[in-house]
């Protein structure tokens, strides 16, 4: 009996000491490997400034480390403006386990944040992210929300319209309603019209295809259209321009792509850099910060851009003082 009660002793020893080896060797590959990344991108809509958002996003993560292929693996969705759908894309990230969500729009980063309070949320193009209820303060989040706020120069923007248009009076709004930082525009708005002598003619859509309708409602009121980064407005600018450029009334745009797409200027956000500013912060996240307390950022730099040959069509003369001081003008 004590024979065999040794031989038994032994060969479990003999048992553990190569399970123990095998743990150890198992444990040593998974430590060496680097760990692969998983981000989901919520859109709200395609149109020129989200995307470039959406481009420098993954383009400041590259910088900081974190690359496609390599140790990051992005899932990208897009809402293609419908409210309902954002919610779908942020449960789906939730129930992906995704490592960090980034949010591009007010709509599609209040869905992620009703989703998950646990998983990291990356936030850009939102314009006031306090009122949106994603953050306490923009100095101290205090929730599992940070990144970037496009908050315009409104005020700076109608001062543009009026130095380049001195004449007028009275001005068309276009926004969606429904979208939170749109009306947080709107009413800087109000307040800066005020100051500059301005009558503001309002006019809202609850979606793209109510845009061409909205904008006759006031083409014979106005003698020019300011628009804010409102994402419906911003997807239907060409519907805008059109009928515009029909009434020979400019329209001055809050950001590039507005430009590009045949407004006459604006002083606004660079949405690619704004972008690349919140994939910075983002890789602080992946590498272990905690996003309740980073804070918000605004964007560092603001541009203004000029199109001539849209100020020509809609028969405006662009005063050169302003043409002086542009960063870019654009001839399309």
């Amino acid at each position: 009996m004590k024979k065999l009660f040794a031989a038994s002793l032994i060969f479990f020893l003999a048992l553990s000491l190569l399970v123990g080896c095998g743990s150890q060797d198992t444990a040593g590959e998974k430590a060496g490997e680097e760990k692969v990344f998983k981000i989901g991108i919520s859109q709200f809509v395609e149109h020129p400034a989200l995307d470039s958002a959406r481009q420098g996003f993954i383009d400041g993560l590259k910088e900081a480390g974190f690359e496609e292929g390599k140790n990051v693996t992005f899932i990208v969705e897009n809402a293609q403006a419908d409210f309902p759908t954002t919610q779908t894309i942020a449960n789906k990230f939730v129930s992906e386990k995704v490592d960090l969500i980034l949010a591009i729009a007010t709509p599609s980063a209040q869905a992620a944040a009703n989703a998950t309070k646990e998983i990291p949320i990356l936030i850009t193009a939102v314009t006031d992210p306090v009122s949106a209820g994603l953050v306490k303060s923009l100095e101290k989040p205090e929730t599992n929300v940070t990144g970037t706020t496009d908050m315009n120069p409104v005020k700076e923007q109608l001062k543009l319209l009026k130095e380049i248009l001195p004449n007028a009076k009275n001005v068309g709004i276009l926004y969606n309603a429904a979208e939170a930082n749109s009306k947080v525009q709107v009413e800087i708005a109000k307040e800066a019209a005020k100051e500059l002598n301005i009558t503001l003619h309002e006019a809202t859509v609850a979606n793209s295809s109510e845009v061409n309708q909205a904008v006759q409602s006031i083409a014979g009121k106005v003698d020019a259209v300011y628009l804010p980064t409102d994402n419906t407005i911003a997807s239907a600018i060409g519907a805008v321009v059109k009928v515009c450029n029909e009434a020979k009334i400019p329209v001055i745009g809050s950001e590039r792509g507005m430009v590009q797409g045949g407004a006459i200027a604006t002083l606004g956000v660079d949405y690619y850099l704004l972008g690349k500013q919140t994939g910075a912060i983002a890789a602080r996240v992946l590498k272990g910060e905690n996003p309740s307390e980073i804070p918000v950022e605004g964007s560092k730099e603001y541009k203004l851009i000029i199109n001539k040959t849209a100020a020509e069509r809609a028969g405006v003369t662009i005063p050169e003082a302003v043409m002086a001081k542009a960063d870019e003008v654009l001839e399309n």
